[in-house]
This record gives C-alpha cells, sequence and structure tokens, in this order.
C-alpha cells in the first residue's frame, strides 16, 4: 500500500490554523466530514491545514485519508500503525505548522468552537478547552457518557487537582507556547489530553474553558467499557506523575 500522504504540509507558507484530527475506523464519515469541513474553512479568512492522524484503523480509513490528502492541498494523513489516540495527537502537534492548533474530533468538525477558541487566543489565552460541562454547554449524548465525564473530571478533581470542568475532547491552543508541556507528557491513548490540560492547568500558562454544543455524529469507535480499565490505569498513573514525580508504567 502507498505510504499515507505527509507532502502537502511543505508546499506552502505556515498557516495560521492547524487543525488536527486523530480518526481509527471512520471509513462511514470520513469523506463527507473532511469535505464538509473544507467547506467551511474554504470561506473563513484564516489560513490553515489539516493533519488526519491515523491510528490502527482495519478499515479502509487510511486509504480515504490518503485519497482525501491527494486531492486537497490543506489537507495532509499519516499513521501511527496503532490503536493509540494520544500517540497520533501528539504526533500531529509535532507536525502542524500552524501559529494555533485545534484539536478535533472527526464526529464534531464544530467550527463555532473555533471561532470562540481563536477569539480568545487571539486575546492572549494560550490554552482553550471546549467543555462539554461548563455553563452554557449542551452536551447530547447519552447519559452514561456524560455521567462518564463527569466521573473522570472529578476523580482528577480529588487526585491531581485540577479545578476545570473537562479535560477531554476539544482544545486550541497557542503551539509555540504549549510545545514543551506536550513534550513532557507521558501518558498516552485516551489520557493524553488530560495530562496535557492538567499540566497546563498546574503551570503558567494561561488557560480558560468555552462551553461547547455536542452532538456526535456517530457512536464512539471505541465502547466506554472497553475504554475504562485502560483509562483507569492511566489515571493512577498520571497522579503518580504529577503528585509524587513517579512514572508507574
Amino acid at each position: 500500500m502507498e505510504e499515507p500522504r505527509e507532502q502537502n504540509a511543505a508546499e506552502n507558507a505556515a498557516p495560521e490554523l492547524s487543525i488536527l484530527i486523530p480518526i481509527y475506523n471512520e471509513e462511514q464519515i470520513l469523506e463527507s466530514a473532511v469535505t464538509e469541513l473544507l467547506e467551511k474553512m474554504r470561506a473563513r479568512p484564516e489560513t490553515f491545514e489539516i493533519w488526519l492522524a491515523e491510528n490502527g484503523s482495519k478499515d479502509r480509513t487510511i486509504e480515504i485519508a490518503q485519497k482525501l490528502a491527494a486531492e486537497n492541498p490543506e489537507v495532509n494523513s499519516f499513521s501511527v500503525g496503532e490503536p493509540n489516540y494520544g500517540r497520533a495527537l501528539k504526533e500531529a502537534i509535532h507536525k502542524a505548522r500552524g501559529h494555533y492548533v485545534i484539536c478535533d474530533e472527526i464526529d464534531l468538525c464544530d467550527t463555532r468552537f473555533y471561532d470562540n477558541a481563536l477569539e480568545k487566543l487571539r486575546a492572549g489565552i494560550e490554552y482553550v478547552v471546549g467543555s462539554k460541562r461548563a455553563e452554557g454547554a449542551d452536551d447530547r449524548r447519552p447519559l452514561f457518557r456524560r455521567a462518564a465525564t463527569l466521573v473522570l473530571s472529578t476523580m482528577l478533581r480529588v487526585a491531581v487537582g485540577f479545578k476545570g470542568t473537562d479535560t477531554h475532547g476539544l482544545k486550541a491552543f497557542d503551539r509555540e507556547a504549549i510545545m514543551p508541556i506536550v513534550d513532557s507528557c507521558v501518558v498516552e491513548h485516551d489520557m493524553f489530553t488530560s495530562e496535557l490540560t492538567v499540566r497546563v492547568h498546574r503551570s503558567s500558562h494561561s488557560f480558560c474553558e468555552v462551553p461547547i454544543q455536542l452532538e456526535e455524529k456517530r457512536p464512539p469507535s471505541i465502547g466506554l467499557l472497553r475504554r475504562v480499565p485502560r483509562v483507569l490505569k492511566n489515571t493512577v498513573r498520571l497522579t503518580a506523575i504529577i503528585r509524587f514525580g513517579r512514572d508507574l508504567k
């Protein structure tokens, strides 16, 4: 199979915005979601690039991502070769060239968050969380998934003193300012963004949350019950790292 395309990024000057989207078994919605996002972004004033960070798909996701990259100069794709959301996203952050970075999800791609986040970033805030639980948010996911978000946020509040309302999902940040913290993160998979958010929260970098409206286009590609053991294990590991400076890996 031809290697996933990574050539587009070198063909143009660095954009203002890099949109990073980890993808896993997304053949059903990948092309339509990226096409719709491109239409919206091409109507906006900022220059942009999109990175599709494939991680361990068993379907046609890589093939579709390659096709999108070949047909659209703003789109780039690569694969990390294993089901590892955190590793894929971290590598995408390193590949990104934009002044600002938005970490998105293929089943969301809500440019209303982009508007709110860019307003904060341009005003000097360095890290913006799109919160599903902040005042004004509209989370339309099933009740058990909303409960899981609450449980994780509560665990992190107790374990590492995180005072925000959400660590998963949409993020936006000043790439140059936050890159040293990205490089300090050691937990992968589902908890990478939680570690990143906690570390930013505990640092001197400016941080804020904005409420989001969340209505997913499809069920999660990995079931919640399958994720729970790994999330619990990595929460314990993150607590040991943050609180005691010890990695329990």
